[in-house]
């Protein structure tokens, strides 16, 4: 998925659910007409300011893919009260010394554009928080979870056009082993593919270090989980695949994505562990929406 949708998603949970009514019944075509043109205007910015960022982070890639290996090492991808930019300001940091100062000048001063433009969309959404239903809207594009084929943890054989037709709704947990907010969640999305169960849904994992089949990595994640009494399927597929690029084009985690019985992507992805309440709010309402759609 592009940068881009990675970044609105930090920013969604920001976002106000539904939007009341306002102004005076008697002024209400002059009123809206006025509001349109504001939220048009602000989806404009918004999206300049989002293609700005994605600018960023598709330039000197070579750099970035730096940046975000060590990030990998951390404890926790994003931290309460600090934006994408912050995350990469934090993370560049760290790592400064696998770059030489020309590249480490280069790299902070694109992470601090990040950081404001951050605070510019962040400011943005909270005057507008209709603005990215506005874009996805005028897109009008359905994404499509990148097909694979691929085995789970024990070795079975698993398909993703079989899986997700089977499930009114599938969860997809993106993870690695030494990931601890990734770690701290696994029994709370165990309990959650039990309640999926009963919904005509599941969930399953992918942690990111079993790629390819790493026969170390998978006994590594199997005893993670086993730790956690998590007992729900964990798939794995070839990193060269195009769900393996998916894959390897996350760059913070724990990451979660609702898909459709029809393959389809719900909603933005979400970041960060479910056991904070905003994901686990905004997890539930992907959730319940794509079962409703489903039921027709």
């Amino acid at each position: 998925m592009k940068m881009k949708k990675l970044t609105a998603l930090l920013l969604a949970t920001l976002m106000v659910l539904s939007l009341a009514a306002c102004g005076a019944k008697g002024d209400s075509k002059t009123e809206n007409s006025g509001d349109t043109a504001q939220t048009e205007e602000a989806a404009a910015t918004h999206k300049s300011l989002m293609d700005r960022e994605n600018e960023i982070l598709s330039e000197n890639t070579e750099l970035w893919e730096k940046v975000f290996l060590a990030a990998d090492k951390g404890m926790a991808m994003i931290e309460d009260g600090k934006n994408y930019g912050d995350f990469l300001l934090d993370t560049i940091e760290s790592a400064k010394d696998q770059f030489s100062d020309e590249e480490y000048a280069l790299l902070k001063k694109s992470a601090q554009e990040i950081s404001e433009i951050e605070n510019k969309l962040t400011e943005l959404e909270k005057q507008h928080p209709e603005i990215l239903n506005e874009e996805t809207d005028a897109n009008g594009d359905v994404q499509k979870f990148p097909s694979f084929e691929g085995k789970d943890l024990d070795g079975n054989e698993v398909k993703s056009d079989e899986l997700f037709s089977a499930n009114a709704v599938t969860v997809v947990n993106f993870w690695f082993t030494t990931c601890s907010p990734c770690v701290g969640e696994l029994s709370d999305l165990d309990a959650l593919n039990k309640e999926l169960a009963d919904k005509g849904g599941a969930l399953i994992g992918v942690n990111a270090f079993t790629l390819d089949g790493d026969e170390t990595a998978i006994a590594e994640a199997k005893e993670v989980l086993a730790k956690k009494c998590a007992t729900y399927q964990n798939v794995y597929f070839d990193s060269s695949s195009p769900a393996g690029t998916f894959t390897s084009n996350i760059f913070a985690f724990p990451t979660t994505y609702v898909i459709d019985r029809n393959g389809n992507i719900v909603g933005e992805p979400i970041v960060g562990a479910i056991t904070e309440k905003n994901q686990a709010e905004t997890l539930q309402s992907l959730i319940d929406q794509a079962i409703a759609a489903d039921a027709g």
